[in-house]
């Protein structure tokens, strides 16, 4: 009888410590999580003048050291500027003009080079 007293409440003791932990980790992860703001494209479009000059007009690229942007996954350019903008990638151009950039401003500017036609029309 004694031990199954003494197991009762060592289960107790175990469920509150799991109820603890999953709280915890619950709430570690939610403010580890980034906010994904939404992209205005119209925005985005008047910022882009900058980034024509290299990614041209309709983000196909006439130089062929710069990337066309036209048609890239949204996020993959978010994560892009945010690299350059942070200094954990670093290009002679890029860095510079992406320090300047707000959260909104990444947002937009990767919002319109997404819907744009990869095929540049």
């Amino acid at each position: 009888m004694r031990k199954i007293v003494k197991r009762n409440k060592i289960r107790k003791s175990l469920n509150k410590r799991l109820a603890v932990l999953v709280a915890f980790s619950t709430l570690s992860l939610s403010a580890c999580a980034e906010t994904i703001l939404q992209g205005d494209i119209e925005r985005g479009e008047g910022l882009s003048k900058v980034c024509g000059m290299c990614h041209g007009v309709n983000g196909i690229s006439n130089v062929p050291i710069y990337p066309n942007l036209a048609g890239q996954k949204e996020q993959y350019l978010v994560l892009q500027l945010k690299a350059f903008r942070s200094g954990e990638r670093v290009n002679m151009a890029m860095t510079s003009h992406a320090q300047k950039l707000t959260d909104q401003d990444i947002a937009d500017l990767s919002a319109y080079y997404a819907q744009l036609n990869p095929n540049g029309k």
